[in-house]
């Protein structure tokens, strides 16, 4: 068993995965940040790749992918921040990345780098389905969950077979569009979860994400049937005020993932 799967079979009540931009505004302050998000009880932290053409992420993570590309972040520098975290923290560290830094080092050599670095799984939001299946198994053979992602248009065959070929958990984008915080959670949202959740359930965990900023966003989407909430631009817009010294915008972060994760807990 992953130890993503170990750490949802653990828990009581909903998990929380937070989502931290690795190398934003810079390394150091970065690690800050996951530092912050983890003390705050997030069960998951979810490292970006900074990327020049991020085309599943809203105006917050491109802005926040800029900014750490400006201060020289390579997909190295992640995996070192990936290492420094598992090192210091019991929790499942899950990396998100376009294919094409993937592709830049070779698909096995990536996975071989990250799993060395200690992650556990690694999402890939550009991936078509078929290429995702291999490397899929290049992954799992490295003992690294391969996370697939389902949208609000996708049917009931493309469903099953997303749910047959994803691992460690599935991520339910909620809403069409890019990622970006939002007011108010959907009805289409909940239907959505309760659609996804009569082919996860029982087979892997669900986690949602995309628009979810408030604990009443985490208390909806964990109610309906998901097991995670997944927490990006939120986040990631509170970092823009953080430097490598500044205790309190540090102190704002871990008090907002405290709230969202005891939203979790008691959903």
């Amino acid at each position: 068993m992953s130890r993503i799967r170990e750490m949802f079979d653990s828990i009581d009540g909903g998990a929380l995965v937070a989502y931290v931009m690795g190398g934003d505004p810079d390394l150091e302050a970065s690690v800050g940040v996951a530092e912050a998000v983890l003390r705050g009880g997030a069960d998951i932290i979810e490292l970006g790749i900074p990327f020049s053409d991020p085309i599943a992420d809203g105006r917050s993570i491109q802005a926040a992918g800029v900014r750490a590309l400006k201060s020289g972040t390579k997909p190295a520098d992640v995996l070192r921040i990936a290492s420094y975290v598992k090192k210091t923290r019991d929790v499942p560290v899950v990396v998100m990345t376009y294919f094409n830094p993937i592709l830049a080092k070779g698909p096995a050599a990536f996975l071989d780098a990250a799993r060395r670095s200690g992650v556990d799984g690694v999402i890939v939001p550009d991936l078509p389905l078929d290429e995702a299946k291999k490397f899929g198994d290049v992954a799992r053979a490295r003992g690294i969950d391969s996370v697939l992602l389902a949208a609000p248009t996708t049917g009931e065959e493309r469903m099953k077979e997303i749910v047959a070929n994803t691992s460690g958990f599935l991520y339910l984008v909620s809403v069409l569009g890019v990622t970006g915080a939002r007011e108010q959670l959907k009805d289409n949202a909940i239907r959505l979860v309760k659609f996804a959740n009569g082919f996860t359930r029982g087979k892997v965990p669900l986690g949602v994400g995309f628009g979810i900023s408030k604990p009443e966003h985490v208390r909806a989407v964990i109610g309906a049937g998901a097991d995670a909430a997944i927490v990006g631009s939120a986040i990631v817009d509170m970092v823009a005020s953080v430097d490598s010294g500044e205790d309190e915008a540090l102190g704002r972060i871990e008090a907002y993932v405290r709230s969202m994760k005891l939203a979790a807990r008691s959903a």
